[in-house]
This record gives C-alpha cells, structure tokens and sequence, in this order.
C-alpha cells in the first residue's frame, strides 16, 4: 500500500519514504514508526504502544523513540517548533498530522525471493527482513558467546526491496571487519563476503530468486 501526502510517498510493500519521487533514506525503525504513524492517523499513538511494536521484548529508554521521531522530521523536512507532520502530545504520544492523505493500493509482480545467513563454525544462522543484531547478548538475532565480542557488536541488515545486504558495526570494542577492512560505516555484502565480528570469523552466505539457477548467488559487481 501506498500513502501520498503532502510532496511524500509511504510505500509499505518497498518499506520507502519517496519525496518528489526520489527516495529519502530512513533507518528501518524510524520507516516503521513513520508507517505506523500515518497508519493510525489522525489518532495519537502511545509511546508505550510505539516502544512495544519498534523493540518487542527489549527494554529501551524513551530517549531511543526521540531519537527515531527527530530522523523521520528530519527527512521530511519538518520541525519539533513548527511542526506540519509529526504532533508531539506531551509525556503521550505522537501522532500524524500531515494533512488529506491519497491511498494507493499497487499491484506488483511476485516478490523475488533473497535469503540470507551465515556459517559460523559449519554452523548456519539464518537471518530476517530487517536488522539482525550480532552480540554476546543472547537476545540478539546472531548470538556469539565468546570474549571479545561485544554485547551489541554489529548489525546486518536486509532490505529486500532494494536487494540490499549491509553490515554496520555497533561501536564495538574490538572492531567489525569485511575482507579485512574495518568497518566505519555500513557496507555492503556479497555473498562469500568473510566477516570477523571482534575474533570470530564470519561467513555471508546470499541466495536470490531472480537469477539463472547456476549464478543464483549474489556476488559482488565487479568493474
């Protein structure tokens, strides 16, 4: 489904935030909050509500939701003082406020298929839509209890949408490397890429639905 409001485009099936057509990044939490937002308008949506759905079973500080709501304005322009999206109601909520809104429902071709994992040890972890979490803390999606690794040491992240694999270190202590390049800001990946989260050595493993059976492996273009 689309929404159109305003010079803005929610799509919720591409998980995009188009403005005048070109897209305007989001971080995967901030595109879920903005969707859930204009999802419930004109309705005010409680932040205890908003810390559930953006962090199930994780306790956050109410710091982290502002954090996403300050994102989302700032991708659309907007202002906490003049404020033409986003109302704040104070110690409740947030809600949308971005006027008349058109929705679009879209008819697509059959979604192409991307799956991902890595082989740690010869063992497979199978990751999901969206950001998977590499840590010592055992509620993250890749669970690594060894020293050296972080509690929230990295985070790979999947958009289907945009046929997109990347990897962002999390402030570690001992580093995130890809080819044995430290990483300083979110790659991407290709499929073989070998990971070292802090000691541990890592393997991206990538398969998608829309190439010939014999090169389905995504790999890196190459010049």
């Amino acid at each position: 489904m689309r929404i159109k409001f305003d010079r803005f485009i929610v799509d919720s099936e591409t998980r995009q935030l188009l403005c005048d057509g070109a897209e305007a990044h989001l971080s995967t939490k901030a595109f879920d909050l903005l969707w859930t937002l204009v999802e419930r308008r004109p309705n005010v949506v409680e932040k205890a509500e908003l810390q559930r759905r953006l962090w199930a079973n994780t306790h956050v500080v109410e710091a982290n939701l502002n954090v996403l709501v300050g994102e989302i304005r700032r991708a659309l322009g907007d202002s906490p003082k003049d404020s033409k999206f986003l109302r704040t109601v104070h110690r409740v909520g947030f809600a949308f406020s971005g006027g008349p809104c058109e929705v679009q429902e879209v008819r697509r071709t059959a979604a192409r298929e991307l799956l991902c994992w890595v082989v740690f040890r010869k063992k497979t972890i199978p990751l999901s839509q969206g950001d998977n979490v590499i840590g010592r803390d055992p509620r993250c999606g890749v669970w690594l209890d060894a020293p050296g690794v972080s509690r929230r040491h990295a985070t790979i992240r999947i958009d289907e949408a945009n046929r997109r694999v990347s990897l962002q270190d999390l402030e570690s202590t001992n580093g995130t490397f890809v080819q044995g390049s430290p990483v300083r800001s979110e790659v991407p990946l290709a499929d073989g890429d070998q990971l070292m989260v802090g000691p541990i050595p890592l393997t991206i493993r990538l398969w998608s639905s829309d190439t010939a059976p014999e090169t389905r492996r995504i790999r890196r273009e190459r010049a």
